[in-house]
């Protein structure tokens, strides 16, 4: 039996178990979406259920048949009945592209609940938002959070009520190394629960490959993986800071279009996410481009070695976008708030935090309307204590 430990999204998901509605897990390979399938399944109130694995050639040439009669037969065979209410789940759907078609007929002609997932949204979210409109929800599975990464390990934690809770020395002291391996190697499942540095290497090494080699196979035609290779580790390099879509062209040598393109597919399958400017009113003096992001500081620190602050800013990324929407705020002056979370925080990363800093986003807040401030560090400052300790954004 597969080693289940609760992730965050669990509760959103088993709540949606209940509705008609088929329920779509998708994001990044190996964030164990699989895992938590099988979960659901065992939670769902019936015998009458079977599991579909589009990995084995025999389920994907179950479901290729162009007659419903013949799938319906083939299924039955397998023991369900289509007379009762019935679950099916299926693992993989982007290995198969034309399913979806026989999901619809089946969804609309049968008391049939699906669970699904999927290891890509540039396929799910165009192809179901035409096909299944109205049919389906979709819920994006991260890697781990921080809280999350302390469950998997086995580490007692109590997440504040609300974000932004003042400096607490002794849980700094009792979780630090454990959010420094965090923000070093990330939070797929299988690296936090790797033993040794080595295999955790190993296992990023591998989703970096397969993500590459298969993924990016099966939903796009590019003929020439290593510019994407290329501009992937570029935008590594860049993180945390404003894209700059002619410049990258310039440095790797692929044509502006290609660079939008190749930068919207890596979004749209999970491994960087593009942050936009935080506005209210027009205003000449903020900057307009969009920040990047990668979506897993193991992904981050294996594709290139940035600064220790760039690795700090990007594992805040990765555990605030949990609480909700992510912008950010520049002025051409330099001047930045470098995260407004839900349009009402404005939040500060910081490696060491002064009152210099508490100051400088105060006013910057204020100039926008903002009045919650957070300045998130990643280590104490003796003169200084009025800050949040980065492991405790969640």
């Amino acid at each position: 039996m597969y080693n289940y430990k609760e992730r965050l999204i669990y509760t959103d998901l088993r709540e949606h178990l209940s509705r008609k509605q088929i329920t779509v897990i998708t994001g990044l390979r190996r964030t164990g979406k699989t895992t938590l399938l099988k979960k659901l399944f065992e939670e769902f109130k019936t015998d009458n259920k079977i599991y579909i694995d589009l990995e084995r050639i025999d389920n994907r040439e179950l479901f290729s048949e162009k007659n419903y009669d013949n799938i319906i037969l083939s299924l039955a065979s397998r023991g369900l009945d289509f007379k009762e209410e019935a679950l099916i789940g299926i693992d993989e759907i982007q290995l198969l592209p034309g399913i979806v078609s026989a999901i619809k007929y089946l969804y609309d002609n049968y008391r049939i609940k699906f669970i699904i997932t999927g290891s890509s949204s540039y396929y799910i979210k165009n192809l179901f938002g035409e096909s299944l409109a109205g049919r389906k929800k979709v819920f994006e599975l991260n890697t781990l959070c921080f809280r999350e990464f302390l469950h998997f390990k086995g580490i007692p934690y109590t997440s504040p009520k609300t974000i932004g809770r003042q400096f607490l020395p002794a849980e700094y002291e009792r979780l630090k190394k454990h959010y420094e391996e965090f923000i070093r190697y990330g939070g797929f499942p299988e690296v936090v629960l790797a033993r040794t540095i080595k295999d955790k290497i190993d296992i990023i090494d591998d989703i970096l490959s397969s993500y590459l080699n298969i993924d990016i196979k099966n939903i796009a035609d590019i003929r020439d993986q290593k510019n994407l290779f290329n501009l992937l580790k570029m935008l590594a390099v860049r993180a945390a800071t404003r894209l700059d879509y002619t410049k990258l062209s310039s440095l790797t040598g692929i044509s502006r279009p290609s660079v939008y393109n190749y930068i919207d597919l890596l979004e749209k399958t999970f491994v960087i996410t593009r942050v936009p400017v935080f506005t209210k009113n027009p205003d000449r003096e903020i900057v307009k481009a969009p920040k990047i992001f990668i979506n897993d500081n193991g992904l981050l620190n294996r594709l290139t070695e940035v600064g220790s602050g760039v690795q700090f800013e990007n594992a805040v990324f990765n555990q605030l976008k949990f609480h909700g929407k992510l912008q950010y705020y520049s002025l051409k002056t330099g001047k930045e708030i470098d995260f407004i979370l839900n349009g009402k925080t404005a939040i500060e990363v910081k490696e060491r935090a002064t009152v210099q800093d508490k100051n400088q986003i105060k006013t910057l807040a204020k100039r926008i309307g903002i009045s919650k401030i957070i300045i998130a560090a990643r280590y104490p400052t003796p003169s200084f204590n009025d800050f949040t300790w980065g492991g405790d954004l969640g």
